[in-house]
């Protein structure tokens, strides 16, 4: 055996040089698993998706890449991100909107207690976590709101009510069919615009049908506003009233407060409507009030045709 070389106490030490493996890595430290390209590799692999017929524009392939390319609008319990998702080498792609609940610590839901009424999970700790607002707790929340606003956007799109096309629910991210221009223009608000009369009644009788949708299914939107509109632009119909922003979505009959949700919906965007000068003939919420709970099944309700 090769004998060692005897060290003395007083013999000073030197050091080894650790090596950092970043050093070591040729790949100049980029992440191994990360796509060629992109921000991330598409997560529709092990996400929910949305209801078939799937849209044609949807993106399914597994070698698919999503890029960030900004953020569409910020609220109080989420924020909508722009993102491109694209297979390399084809040029095929799709626009969506990438709606991201916030996490427990920046979180801030709008009077959640009411609209949860009626929702409930299996096990009792986590019934006691979200009703003690616990992080967990609020964790959780996030999720049933992520999830409801799925499932209710895949219900009603599958009836033919003019919301999103749901995509995919993966976590506290939901992914949309984004509603705007090629270019990453998000459509406009109905807030933002000041419609003349016969685009005013338009827009009524659209709004009309579509919570006429909502409320054969039982339900409401539950914080419906000029603000939840958007007038979107396609070929085929240059004004198309679509219903957005559905985590609160409230079970007319299931939750106790659900006829007050649903005069407060007609009565909110009722007023706004007439503020603009849509004719009484046309519309008046107190009509469309007692149209939708005759729709809900409420007893004891009447109603008259809006049209």
């Amino acid at each position: 055996m090769r004998s060692r070389r005897r060290r003395f106490d007083d013999e000073p030490r030197t050091p080894r040089r650790r090596v950092p493996l970043t050093e070591l890595d040729e790949r100049a430290g980029s992440d191994p698993d990360g796509p060629p390209e992109g921000d991330r590799w598409s997560t529709w692999d092990g996400a929910e998706h949305g209801p078939d017929p799937l849209p044609h524009w949807v993106i399914t392939e597994h070698a698919a890449v999503d890029t960030e390319l900004g953020v569409v609008k910020t609220g109080k319990e989420a924020d909508v991100h722009l993102v491109e998702r694209a297979v390399p080498g084809t040029g095929r792609g799709v626009l969506m909107a990438a709606k991201r609940y916030r996490c427990a610590e920046h979180r801030m839901f709008h009077r959640d207690a009411g609209y949860l009424e009626g929702r409930r999970v299996r096990r009792s700790r986590e019934t006691r976590a979200m009703a003690n607002r616990t992080g967990f707790g609020r964790d959780l929340l996030a999720g049933q709101w992520a999830g409801a606003e799925f499932a209710a956007l895949a219900r009603l799109w599958s009836s033919g009510v003019a919301v999103p096309y749901p995509v995919q629910v993966h976590g506290t991210e939901l992914l949309l069919e984004f509603l705007g221009t090629d270019d990453g223009t998000a459509a406009p608000r109905l807030a933002e615009l000041r419609p003349d009369t016969e685009t005013l009644c338009d827009l009524w009788h659209q709004l009309v049908d579509a919570l006429l949708g909502l409320a054969r299914h039982g339900l409401t939107h539950g914080d419906l506003s000029a603000y939840n509109l958007l007038v979107h632009s396609t070929p085929s119909d240059p004004r198309r009233l679509v219903l957005i922003d559905l985590p609160q979505v409230v079970d007319v009959v299931g939750n106790p407060q659900g006829p007050e949700f649903l005069a407060r919906d007609v009565r909110r965007i009722g007023d706004w409507f007439a503020a603009r000068g849509l004719p009484p003939q046309v519309g008046q919420p107190d009509i469309l009030l007692d149209e939708l709970l005759v729709a809900v099944g409420m007893p004891g309700a009447t109603g008259t045709s809006q049209r």
